[in-house]
């Protein structure tokens, strides 16, 4: 630890450790040494817990992965602390520095730039660490947009799992949601705004068109959007649709009962396409056998093809 980082860590000791709640400014009492996980908002300000309050204004430090947007809270509730960097490309560095002050019997903070640390973010690897060094790790619960999203979403909430962000390529991307196609619980993905609309197409390819799902942006927000619907819908609303801006979490649905087993799918389609256009038969013969519905598509296209040839 250099000169000047002892000297501002001095410097935050001397501090008077308080919050202010509607202009009432709140002793916050002494905090026992441990690693403290603090749940932060995710967008509204006002979601913040007095339990988080009162362990980040008592924490002797604060270790936050973006300092900047953490300083907006601590700001916001007149906590007088400066917090220390620790994220993804200083965790090497910063992690044993942390460490040792843990060692030392000093608490120590941990908060991401919004929601609950160790989602999506290399807080888990502090954890390790402090863990291995025999430190109490105590989690501040709060704000989360993973669960923000499920309930809102009116999907199936008894089980579920949190798949983080897919692979930005094409293939990896497939491969992944290959793997979770029959996973019986709801799936949760974050996803950017510049990429929802090809994800939800890749979705829709491989879950099926008519599988329920839900976008959800800007969660907890002035600009709140939750928008419900079968995968084909929404895979062809994004793509038309200007990029979407904020924060985005994607809800799938869990699968249905499985599609019953068609011998001839060729026999299908063609017979379905008697009586409604390629299009409607495909998204009928979809709904029947579970398969996607483009892939279904370009087969009817290639057997009408070969009939009139």
């Amino acid at each position: 630890m250099t000169e000047t980082e002892r000297r501002r860590q001095t410097e935050d000791e001397k501090q008077v450790r308080s919050f202010v709640i509607a202009q009432a400014e709140v002793a916050a009492r002494p905090l026992a040494p441990a690693l403290y996980l603090v749940a932060t908002p995710i967008g509204n300000l006002a979601d913040i817990t007095i339990r988080a309050l009162e362990t980040l204004a008592a924490a002797e430090i604060v270790a936050a992965e973006d300092t900047r947007v953490t300083r907006v809270l601590l700001d916001r509730y007149g906590i007088r602390k400066r917090p220390t960097p620790y994220h993804e490309h200083n965790a090497d560095e910063a992690g044993p520095r942390l460490i040792a002050a843990l060692a030392e019997g000093r608490s120590v903070a941990l908060v991401s730039d919004a929601g609950t640390p160790l989602v999506s973010d290399p807080g888990y690897r502090l954890v390790e660490r402090a863990l291995a060094a025999g430190v109490k790790v105590i989690p501040i619960p709060g704000p989360s947009a993973v669960l923000a999203a499920l309930t809102a979403s009116g999907l199936p909430s008894d089980s579920f799992l949190f798949a983080g962000f897919l692979p930005a390529k094409a293939g990896q991307r497939k491969s992944r949601l290959e793997a979770l196609r029959t996973t019986p619980a709801t799936l949760i993905f974050f996803e950017s705004p510049h990429r929802l609309g090809e994800t939800l197409v890749a979705m829709a390819e491989v879950f099926g068109e008519t599988r329920h799902a839900v976008v959800a942006r800007e969660l907890t927000k002035a600009f709140e959007e939750t928008r419900r619907g079968a995968l084909g819908e929404l895979a062809a609303h994004y793509r038309e649709a200007a990029t979407p801006k904020g924060e985005i979490v994607v809800c799938v649905g869990p699968p249905t009962a499985e599609p019953a087993q068609v011998e001839d799918l060729d026999g299908l389609l063609m017979a379905l396409s008697a009586e409604m256009p390629a299009s409607r038969a495909a998204a009928e013969a979809a709904k029947m056998t579970g398969r996607a519905k483009p892939e279904l598509y370009r087969r009817l296209v290639e057997l009408k093809a070969a009939r009139n040839g």
